[in-house]
């Protein structure tokens, strides 16, 4: 395997820090951008990333068109804190309720779709602690410069917060290196040039999003490489490097039911696409143990495996933006 994508479609911010011109090429373009963020509990983060975007790619460049909050039922003050700086803010079970609710992030990414306007979206963790408004000028900024790029994520350093001050500057993207670099090397090892493809910020085209079935749970970022490079190809995605980014650390047990959740997104996949044949049925189930004084009993954590269809399929959506009825209605 060559590195020629990996030399071809990765970037680095510096390059599109020209924001004049970021705007210009989306004036040429005639395209509006959507900035979406999902959260669950966030109320120490939220404030600072809608003012920093707002202020810098709302106000001095108007570069992005809104700013979306779409929560998980949030029980601390996130939502009233985006409202209060200005975000259109949404709770998932309120979008399409006809169509009933699951818990996860994937689930507010798809019904972004629905609530949100650009021909552009961007999808942006709130819980960033040295959030800086190039997590979003410059994931866009490819889907501007060069027709060919519809899907853009990053990359970046991720240094372990130990404490509230000390930083270690190495580690961070365990399950990454652990899980899912492991399975691309086995199953796609073009894949392996995508630096972190399990960051949480990426853009890309409406077009795109929509057409593409949404798991609810943590395999949503790894699903959407899979299911963009096989239906569009691999030349169609970009990465850009942010440098670094700080954000609430998980333990690794968490990890482990990150870890479980793409694992059985990842076997779906290659089972459907005749990769692999399955001689079992999957267990729904991540089994771990806790020590509860001298003895050790199973914590189970279930998980269905929900996917929500591909947006365009569905007879609302359509409806709001317009669009023809899908081949063979």
């Amino acid at each position: 395997m060559n590195n020629q994508w990996l030399q071809k479609n990765t970037f680095h911010h510096s390059q599109f820090g020209d924001l004049a011109r970021l705007v210009e090429l989306k004036k040429r373009r005639g395209v509006t951008i959507s900035l979406c963020l999902p959260t669950l509990n966030e109320e120490k983060t939220i404030a600072k990333e809608i003012v920093i975007m707002k202020s810098e790619l709302m106000t001095r460049h108007p570069l992005i068109d809104e700013i979306v909050v779409v929560d998980s039922g949030s029980q601390d003050r996130t939502l009233e804190i985006a409202a209060q700086y200005g975000a259109d803010v949404y709770t998932a079970t309120d979008i399409l309720p006809d169509l009933g609710d699951y818990k996860g992030k994937g689930e507010n990414l798809w019904k972004a779709l629905y609530i949100t306007h650009g021909d552009i979206i961007v999808y942006l963790d709130a819980d960033i602690k040295n959030v800086h408004h190039r997590f979003v000028y410059a994931l866009v900024a490819p889907l501007l410069y060069y027709d060919h790029i519809k899907y853009c994520k990053a990359f970046y350093d991720r240094p372990i917060a130990e404490g509230d001050q000390k930083l270690r500057p190495t580690g961070g993207g365990r399950v990454t290196e652990l899980v899912v670099r492991p399975l691309f090397s086995l199953f796609f090892p073009e894949l392996t040039q995508l630096i972190q493809p399990l960051s949480g910020e990426y853009a890309g085209y409406r077009e795109v999003f929509e057409q593409i079935p949404f798991p609810i749970g943590y395999g949503i970022e790894t699903s959407m490489i899979l299911d963009i490079s096989e239906k569009w190809g691999l030349d169609v995605i970009a990465q850009v490097d942010l440098d670094r980014r700080i954000h609430r650390n998980q333990s690794t047990k968490a990890l482990g039911k990150m870890a479980f959740v793409i694992l059985q997104t990842f076997i779906k996949r290659i089972a459907d696409r005749g990769r692999i044949e399955l001689h079992t049925q999957l267990f729904n189930e991540m089994i771990q143990y806790a020590l509860q004084g001298d003895d050790y009993y199973p914590e189970i954590y279930r998980f269905a495996g929900h996917e929500r269809p591909p947006m365009i399929e569905n007879p609302a959506y359509r409806e709001r933006f317009n669009l023809p009825e899908p081949d063979g209605d």
